[in-house]
């Protein structure tokens, strides 16, 4: 069974916490802010532990 990942404007949270494409805690971020550090880096925001409080999410390239 494939999981199914929200990704960039799929996620409903209004906060995140974020982590970068290196791996790095960004610590709790506004969606808003996530998703424009996602843009500006040319990657995806990809909703990773949608079960946790605040939901995680990681910055990749999703393709």
């Amino acid at each position: 069974m494939k999981r199914q990942f929200r990704v960039n404007e799929q996620i409903q949270a209004r906060e995140v916490l974020l982590i970068d494409s290196d791996g790095r805690n960004l610590g709790v971020t506004p969606i808003e802010k996530a998703l424009a550090l996602a843009k500006e880096r040319g990657l995806d925001l990809v909703e990773v532990a949608p079960e946790a409080n605040p939901v995680v999410c990681k910055i990749v390239d999703f393709g």
